[in-house]
């Protein structure tokens, strides 16, 4: 299913970002105003976030929102085909 994936790979590029930065979950929390628990839900995958918390996630990066919902530095064979719609199964 198409969440399941999606939100795998956005948590794993929350994840990266804040090691990179050098930041830890509390430390992410103060700057986005998100519960540090929050943090810990979507870098699991256990969070469907709306498209303004990304904005926020991409401004605490100082990214713009479609590098932070680029996955193919992650993942370089990665391609739409592998998102599946609910119909797919």
């Amino acid at each position: 299913m198409i969440n399941k994936f999606l939100l795998k790979e956005f948590g794993l590029k929350i994840r990266d970002l804040r090691l990179k930065n050098n930041l830890s979950q509390e430390k992410l929390s103060f700057i986005t105003g998100f519960h540090r628990t929050y943090i810990g839900m979507i870098e699991r995958g256990e969070r469907n976030i709306s498209l303004t918390n990304i904005a926020v996630f991409s401004k605490a990066f100082e990214m713009d929102i479609s590098d932070l919902l680029n996955f193919k530095n992650q993942n370089p064979k990665l391609s739409y085909q592998d998102y599946k719609f609910k119909s797919d199964s």
